[in-house]
C-alpha cells in the first residue's frame, strides 16, 4: 500500500468552476529559483491547457476534471517525454507498455463515476460522483490512472501482472501519499477477490473476452469499463460498459479506442 495521504475532496458540486491548476509543489535551490519556478509555472498552464482541452471535448464531470487537474502527469513519464506530457498523446513507459491518453482516461473515469453505485447519495445529475465506493483498476502500468481514481473514489485496488511496472508504479505514487491506493501484484484477469465486490471495475487492457471473475466480483449498480477487441477485425478495439443490475448484466458498445493487448499470468 502506497504511504497516506490526505483524503480525496468532499466537494464535487457540478456548478463548481473549471479548477485552477496551481504550480507544482518542490524544494527550490537559492541559485536557481527563478527557473524552477518558471518551469514549474509552465507545467501547471499546461495542465490547465488539458483540463480545457477534456472539458471542449465533453468531459463534463466536474470532479474528474479537477482530478485531471490534480494530478501530475508529467510525474508518471520518462523526463525525455516531459514536454509531451500534458498533450493528449499515449506515450511509452517501458515493457511495450504506454500511458493512456488523458482523454481516454477522463472518459473512462467519467463513465465509470455515472454508475449508481458510485453516485453521491441524495444528488441529481450523474456529474455529482460521490466520494464513496471501491474500485478495481485491472493494468496499473506507470500509476497515472489509480492516482487519479484515487481522488475520485473512496478506495482503490489497482493490479499490475508486470513486477518491474508494479515497483515503477510504486516509486512514481509513493511522493503523492495515497492512503486509499493499494497496489497489487497479480495476474488481473482474476481480478482481486480480497478487495470484492467492486462499485466500479477500470480495465486497461484489451482482450478477446471478458473473464468471469470481474463480472462476478462487480457489485449490483456497479460498472465495468474495458477495451475488448471487436471479433473478425483482426485488433480492432472497442470500448465496453457492463453495468450490474439487479436483473443481470447489461452490455454497451461504444467508441473505438487503442489499448495494448490484455495478457494473464506475473512476469
Amino acid at each position: 500500500m502506497v504511504a497516506p495521504m490526505a483524503a480525496p475532496e468532499a466537494d464535487r458540486s457540478a456548478r463548481s468552476p473549471l479548477p485552477t491548476v496551481v504550480a507544482d509543489s518542490m524544494p527550490m535551490v537559492s541559485t536557481q529559483d527563478s527557473a524552477l519556478a518558471e518551469h514549474a509555472g509552465d507545467r501547471a498552464k499546461a495542465r490547465m491547457r488539458m483540463v480545457e482541452r477534456l472539458q471542449a471535448q465533453g468531459v463534463a464531470s466536474i470532479a474528474v476534471l479537477r482530478a485531471m487537474a490534480t494530478v501530475e502527469r508529467h510525474r508518471f513519464v520518462d523526463p525525455g517525454l516531459g514536454s509531451q506530457a500534458y498533450e493528449d498523446l499515449s506515450l511509452p513507459i517501458g515493457w511495450e507498455q504506454t500511458i493512456s491518453r488523458p482523454a481516454t482516461v477522463a472518459r473512462m473515469a467519467e463513465l465509470l463515476l455515472d454508475a449508481p453505485a458510485l453516485r453521491l447519495e441524495g444528488t441529481a445529475g450523474a456529474s455529482a460522483a460521490a466520494v464513496a465506493g471501491r474500485v478495481l483498476e485491472i493494468g496499473t502500468g506507470c500509476g497515472y490512472q489509480a492516482a487519479v481514481l484515487s481522488r475520485l473514489v473512496r478506495e482503490v485496488y489497482s493490479v499490475e501482472r508486470l513486477r518491474a511496472l508494479h515497483e515503477k508504479a510504486r516509486a512514481n505514487l509513493r511522493p503523492f501519499r495515497l492512503a486509499n491506493l493499494h497496489l497489487i501484484l497479480g495476474d488481473g484477469l482474476l481480478g482481486y477477490a480480497d478487495g470484492a465486490p467492486y462499485a466500479g471495475i477500470l480495465v486497461a487492457a484489451g482482450g478477446e473476452t471478458i473473464p468471469d471473475a470481474w463480472c462476478q466480483q462487480l457489485s449490483v449498480g456497479g460498472r465495468l469499463v474495458a477495451p475488448i477487441v471487436v471479433p473478425g477485425s483482426q485488433g480492432l478495439q472497442q470500448l465496453l460498459m457492463i453495468e450490474r443490475t439487479t436483473s443481470g448484466l447489461k452490455r454497451s458498445f461504444l467508441e473505438q479506442v487503442h489499448f495494448v493487448p490484455l495478457k494473464s499470468g506475473i512476469a
